[in-house]
C-alpha cells in the first residue's frame, strides 16, 4: 500500500481541478497545468478533495505509479498556488551574469557569452552573482536550473562554475599535492 497515494489532498481555495479522459487539469492564481495520466490509475475528486487509487493494489508497477500519481498532483497544486523557486550560484574570476532582455546573459570563462533563452512558464532574475528561477511548474523549473547549470558545470579542482546555493562540490588535491604524497 502505498502511503502517499492513500492520502487525500485538499483543493485550496482558489484552485479549480478538473478530470477529463486520464487527463487531470488545475487552474490556479498562477496558471494553468494539465497531466496525463496511465489508465491503471483512478484520480477522483469528493468533497472538495483529490483521492488517487489504482485497480490492482498487488501489482508493484501499479503501487508505484500510485505514490508518484499522487506526489504529481500534489505538485500541480501547489504550483499554481504558491509556485516554486530556485537559486543559482556563480563562482570565478571574471566570471559574470546579466539579464538581456529577457534572456539570460552568461559570461563563464568562454571566449564569446553564453546567451540562455529562458523558456515560457519560468522567471528569471539576478542579483550579484546568484540567479533566481521561479516557476509554477516544478518540472520546467529543474529543466531551466539544470539547464543553466551544464553551461558551465562546479570543476572539482578550485570550485569554479555555477552550482545550486547550498550545493557542496568536493575539492580534489591537484598535481602539487599527488606528489608531494608520492
Amino acid at each position: 500500500m502505498s502511503r502517499i497515494g492513500k492520502l487525500q489532498l485538499t483543493i485550496p481555495t482558489g484552485v479549480t481541478v478538473t478530470l477529463g479522459d486520464n487527463v487531470v487539469t488545475v487552474k490556479g492564481p498562477k496558471g494553468e497545468l494539465k497531466r496525463i495520466f496511465p489508465r491503471e490509475v483512478k484520480v477522483a475528486i469528493v468533497d472538495n478533495a483529490v483521492s488517487v487509487d489504482v485497480a490492482n493494489k498487488e501489482e508493484k508497477k501499479e503501487r508505484a505509479l500510485w505514490g508518484t500519481i499522487a506526489a504529481h498532483i500534489k505538485n500541480m497544486v501547489t504550483g499554481v498556488t504558491i509556485g516554486f523557486k530556485k537559486e543559482l550560484e556563480i563562482n570565478g574570476v571574471g566570471f559574470r551574469v546579466a539579464m538581456q532582455g529577457k534572456d539570460l546573459k552568461l559570461e563563464v570563462g568562454f571566449s564569446h557569452p553564453v546567451i540562455y533563452k529562458v523558456p515560457a512558464g519560468a522567471t528569471v532574475s539576478v542579483e550579484k552573482n546568484i540567479i533566481k528561477i521561479e516557476s509554477f511548474d516544478i518540472e520546467l523549473l529543474g529543466k531551466v536550473a539544470a539547464e543553466i547549470r551544464d553551461t558551465k558545470c562546479p570543476e572539482p579542482y578550485k570550485g569554479k562554475g555555477i552550482r545550486y546555493v547550498g550545493e557542496v562540490v568536493r575539492h580534489k588535491a591537484g598535481k602539487a599535492a599527488a606528489k608531494a604524497a608520492a
